[in-house]
């Protein structure tokens, strides 16, 4: 007699369960879980793409779009921002909805919002429509972000969960580094347009995953009503205080409204918890902070992440704005690192799973720190590479390259690579399945405020350093003289031979070493914090548990 499908559970996935689906935590992989793990990787990589090909099409996208209520500037960095303000916003939203409702049942509603928001934002008509609809797809984005950790973690358990974390690491490392190039391809081909549309496909693959494979999974002990007032509350917590440093970064913080977005982001942080504290079904619950690997994990996250910032948007800029390299060469430069994080994500996930993730939560950000300090002593001579598609001499970079920045990008990578799977590991196994949704959801919206604030403060620290040095290498020149500012922002060299551009190329590189000092602190910082905090004990009796209760 055929398996009846549980409530919530595709036929497809029933049949696959009752054919003796590996549940012990071994490395086996069903089917259905291939599919599952396939549908959880679309949906988190289309979001981090997004998040980074419009970067590469922003030019285009205003000059091709007429705007009527907005300027050009304005409007391209509402593109850009409003975006990330949505998603950011509503992450823990999201993510308590997937564990209260049904995790298979919002994560295709997120899928679908996806699908048609990229649909609206490559038709869009004007720029004032493609703020808007990029708003939507951001709401959506926020979905999809805890909801493909929260169904690896419903549905895979020991060393295959580890890998499957593993392959979710090495997926977002790989869009996040072929995403823009990828994008660039598209948009100077074809059209800034095709950059949203190509979405659509991968949805619809994803679509058909989830719906057809992917087995329902929800909290069973939530009762009552949803804390739809602890929603709001924390969205402005992270909203404002993600979106209120992005703005103020990008405005100089000269306009008062980033200002007024902080301030009300820091209230609503601190209002949060005693609402939580006092609230019957809290969107939150304060009991998972109680797991000593939940709370050391989050603590670690907004110190690393914080650095993964400061390091990736500051090298940027050095290697563009003081060394000359071309924006493709500044793109190759990183793929070393990058590569090892793809290919060695899922074994470091799977040794995770097996040995604890405390020795690669600990070693991963210390050999980091090595190779952001390997940064720091980066001269303002080394050579530029300018890398050019049609001319195959310009392929190679130059021989500086290979002690300047090979080195600290192979060291970067592979400790990179050891602390992101452990990582995911450590926080998913400290909370009941049941809260995975939230508990997803909460790391990762620390991960987006924890650089937020890191890059306003070190913006902060930068411009008083560069345009103080400014001062002392070029006596009588007035540094806050607005035109001043303008023709001289740090880390951005005119291309000229005289003494100031000489001044500002050495500051530059002096603003640049200070940035990986402070990077490379972070790192040793969040390494020590795992080195102490991290219980081996706690992740590996809550894998065992977990493949336990699914035989």
């Amino acid at each position: 007699m055929p398996l009846r499908p549980k409530v919530g559970v595709s036929p497809r996935a029933a049949r696959e369960s009752a054919a003796g689906r590996d549940r012990s935590g071994g490395a086996h992989v069903s089917t259905r879980e291939r599919w599952t793990l396939i549908a959880a990787v679309l949906g988190s990589s289309i979001v981090f793409v997004d998040s980074s090909v419009v970067t590469v099409a922003l030019p285009k996208i205003g000059r091709e779009l007429p705007t009527t209520v907005l300027g050009v500037l304005e409007g391209q960095l509402y593109v850009y921002t409003g975006y990330l303000l949505t998603l950011s916003a509503l992450l823990i939203l999201a993510g308590a909805l997937s564990d209260y409702y049904g995790r298979r049942r919002i994560f295709l509603i997120g899928l679908v919002g996806f699908g048609l928001t990229s649909v609206l934002c490559g038709l869009a008509p004007n720029m004032e429509f493609l703020v808007v609809s990029r708003v939507l797809q951001g709401a959506a984005g926020a979905i999809l972000v805890p909801g493909s950790l929260a169904l690896i973690t419903a549905n895979f358990t020991g060393e295959a969960q580890g890998r499957a974390y593993g392959v979710w690491a090495a997926a977002t490392a790989a869009t996040t580094i072929l995403g823009p190039f990828i994008g660039g391809i598209l948009v100077d081909t074809i059209s800034w347009r095709v950059a949203f549309l190509i979405n659509v496909p991968l949805v619809v693959l994803a679509v058909w995953a989830t719906a057809s494979h992917v087995s329902e999974s929800r909290n069973e002990k939530a009762t009552g009503h949803f804390d739809w007032l602890g929603a709001a509350i924390v969205a402005i917590a992270v909203g404002g205080l993600s979106f209120g440093a992005t703005y103020g970064q990008q405005r100089d913080w000269r306009d008062p409204l980033a200002y007024v977005v902080l301030a009300a982001g820091v209230v609503a942080t601190f209002a949060f918890p005693y609402l939580m504290a006092r609230s019957r079904e809290p969107l939150v619950p304060l009991d998972l902070f109680k797991s000593r690997n939940f709370t050391v994990t989050n603590i670690s996250t907004f110190l690393i992440y914080g650095a993964l910032y400061v390091t990736f948007y500051y090298l940027a800029l050095f290697l563009q704005g003081v060394l000359g390299y071309s924006a493709a060469a500044a793109g190759l430069a990183g793929i070393p690192g990058g590569l090892l994080l793809v290919f060695l994500s899922t074994r470091f996930g799977a040794l995770s799973a097996r040995l604890g993730p405390k020795i690669f939560m600990s070693v991963g950000p210390l050999l980091m720190a090595i190779g952001v300090l390997w940064f720091a002593r980066v001269p303002p001579t080394s050579p530029a590479w300018v890398f050019i598609p049609g001319d195959p001499s310009s392929w190679i970079p130059p021989s500086q390259y290979f002690v300047d920045f090979l080195p600290a990008q192979i060291i970067f990578g592979f400790g990179l690579a050891m602390m992101v799977a452990p990582l995911t590991t450590a926080l998913m196994t400290s909370v009941p399945v049941r809260n995975s949704g939230v508990a997803s959801a909460v790391n990762n919206a620390i991960s987006r405020v924890g650089p937020q604030l890191a890059g306003a403060v070190i913006f902060v620290a930068i411009t008083a350093s560069f345009y103080s040095g400014m001062a002392a290498r070029i006596p009588g020149t007035d540094t806050s003289d607005p035109t001043f500012r303008h023709d001289y922002p740090p880390l951005t060299v005119p291309r000229t031979a005289d003494a100031r551009a000489q001044a500002a190329r050495e500051q530059s590189t002096d603003a640049f070493h200070l940035a990986m000092y402070v990077g490379a602190a972070l790192l040793l910082a969040g390494a020590a914090v795992n080195a102490v905090g991290i219980s081996n004990e706690v992740a590996l009796k809550a894998g065992k548990r977990e493949a336990a209760a699914a035989t």
